[in-house]
């Protein structure tokens, strides 16, 4: 089964929807025959490298709300990371265009086919940039992360300043506005059925059971008539024979 998934680094719902997805497959029964593929995509590709301001002061700005309010709104993000064992610190976050972290996770995509080393990469990006209140903008930062994810640290530089990668971003976000997709994350199933937003266990439970016994039906038994019977009389819905 295929499953493609559009995020952002910089998006909170990312962070939840992913890992509870993971959490998820992690249980199916059939996890070794499904590929996950991650793409991209930015919430704001306006960003500069680093923003001076806080979180607060950046989304209060940038969506025109009082600051009271998005506190209100991280407070709800927040209680729903934690029933994801997540702690989401956003005092701490660094501000900062998420551009370079893509293209380093497309390079990642690329050394590994199994998916394994891109996934890594993007908790550990979630995790840099909301818990411990680092830079997914700055190159080093990006460096040290990707080679503790797996990925070697010569390719994890070039990735960064590509353009052949930065082609792969633009890319994602081209296909993503193919597919109508405004809001991330969002799950595609086998190019056919999508899911839209950090849902539930139990949705994505739903999804992977639907769509696998559809790529994958139960035979139908055939039975084989006894030599020497014929037809007898028998009961049906409509009555006896």
């Amino acid at each position: 089964m295929r499953i493609d998934i559009w995020s952002d680094i910089a998006c909170p719902w990312c962070y939840i929807g992913l890992t509870r997805f993971d959490r998820v497959l992690a249980d199916f029964a059939h996890r070794d025959d499904v590929q996950v593929t991650l793409h991209s995509f930015q919430l704001d590709p306006t960003l500069p490298e680093s923003y001076e301001g806080t979180e607060t002061e950046y989304l209060a700005t940038n969506k025109r709300l009082p600051e009271a309010q998005v506190r209100q709104m991280f407070a709800q993000v927040q209680a729903a990371a934690a029933t994801e064992e997540l702690a989401l610190d956003f005092d701490s976050i660094q501000v900062a265009n998420s551009r370079k972290a893509h293209r380093l996770l497309h390079a990642a995509q690329d050394a590994d086919a199994t998916g394994r080393t891109a996934w890594a990469l993007k908790i550990a990006l979630f995790r840099a940039h909301f818990t411990q209140g680092e830079s997914i903008s700055d190159v080093e930062t990006l460096v040290r992360i990707a080679a503790e994810a797996g990925l070697d640290a010569t390719a994890a530089r070039d990735a960064i300043e590509s353009s052949e990668r930065d082609a792969q971003v633009a890319g994602d976000i081209q296909e993503a506005a193919a597919y109508g997709i405004h809001g991330v994350p969002y799950f595609v199933f086998e190019e056919k059925y999508g899911i839209s937003g950090a849902q539930p266990a139990e949705v994505f439970q739903g999804a992977l059971t639907q769509v696998w016994d559809e790529l994958n039906p139960a035979p139908v038994k055939s039975l084989i008539t006894v030599p020497g019977a014929s037809d007898a009389e028998v009961c049906g819905p409509e009555g006896c024979d």
